[in-house]
């Protein structure tokens, strides 16, 4: 009797497993290899403060919660790389990619090897995938932040960072090379399309920000209304900021673009403002934002000669999953009622 339930047991467990989503999936695998130590510095709970923390300074320069890259075996590397494949595109995998190994591009320029190690990057997880119904994770260190919330098969993936340092590059075997090329020349497209009269909507200060001006905040709410309005572009300068709001959804999974892109369009998007600061030319110091009503890209230019850029997409209500969480605990709260 007992082998049978067991048997009957494993089948259902079996069953149940291979209906979790690709993400809890690929979650689970990652965290069933780790060892002891490992799982201790990996696994937070869901309400720990960690979880709403990031930066994109170095990994050397800011405390983060995790497991770095460099305390994996070659298995759990291979592991890992599966899990990030499975939340993010083709896309966005080549470019969080190519944007961590720009580190041994700074070492080649003379960068402190130590310091500017590409395995310095961090891995945490808030709460259980196998187990809980909202579950978190990040993976983060210099010029990357991503930042993926799951809550009841839902999934969130903001804030999201992108920096490349350098933008272009200019020494090695990835000369000319230019990680986040699409971001920055489809707005300088779209700005030097702009007759004088939009310039004078669009450019809302001469000079351009240092830093991104939402920096590294755990909540940010919309910033001041500037630039100019979808509504007052013309076709193909519609296309162009379309184009660019595409470049920031590409690197989701592509249902999950969808699906963003989806909302933004049901979110007053003629509404939708495009906003520069600086110069208008590549390799001068330009800022420019693209806020709509629950979202906000920033992009920014300025440090190294305008050649270190830093890239954010926020999302007003839902960084962290915070609407996911909200409307979750809500519904849970009526059926318990």
């Amino acid at each position: 009797m007992k082998k049978i339930v067991l048997f009957i047991t494993l089948i259902i467990l079996g069953f149940l497993y291979a209906f979790l989503p690709a993400e809890n999936d690929k979650a689970i695998q990652f965290i069933n290899s780790l060892d002891k130590e490992q799982r201790a510095q990996a696994l937070f709970s869901i309400a720990d403060t960690t979880k709403n923390t990031w930066h994109f300074i170095p990994g050397a320069s800011f405390p983060r919660a995790g497991l770095k890259l460099s305390d994996l075996n070659t298995k759990q590397k291979e592991l890992f790389s599966i899990l990030l494949k499975d939340n993010l595109s083709a896309t966005g995998y080549d470019k969080a990619i190519r944007i961590i190994a720009l580190e041994n591009v700074l070492v080649e320029m003379g960068g402190d090897p130590t310091y500017r190690n590409p395995e310095i990057y961090f891995i945490a997880f808030y709460g259980d995938p196998e187990k809980d119904s909202v579950w978190a994770w990040s993976f983060e260190g210099h010029h990357l932040s991503l930042n993926f919330s799951n809550v009841a098969n839902k999934i969130s993936i903001a804030p999201r960072f992108m920096g490349a340092n350098p933008g272009t590059v200019e020494i090695g075997k990835h000369k000319g090379e230019r990680v986040l090329k699409e971001e920055e020349d489809i707005a300088l497209e779209l700005i030097q399309s702009f007759t004088d009269t939009q310039k004078t909507k669009a450019i809302f200060q001469e000079k351009a920000f240092p830093e991104i001006v939402t920096s590294n905040a755990s909540v940010v709410k919309p910033l001041q209304e500037v630039g100019i309005a979808i509504s007052e572009l013309n076709t193909a300068q519609k296309r162009l900021l379309q184009a660019l709001i595409d470049e920031y959804l590409s690197s989701m999974p592509v249902h999950l673009a969808k699906e963003r892109r989806d909302k933004i369009k049901k979110e007053n998007y003629d509404e939708v403002k495009f906003g520069w600061a600086g110069s208008t030319t590549l390799n001068k110091p330009h800022y420019y934002r693209v806020q709509g009503k629950a979202f906000l890209i920033e992009f920014d230019n300025t440090q190294n000669n305008a050649n270190h850029i830093h890239t954010v997409w926020r999302d007003f209500n839902g960084d962290f999953g915070r609407d996911l969480i909200q409307e979750h605990y809500k519904n849970s709260h009526k059926h318990n009622d």
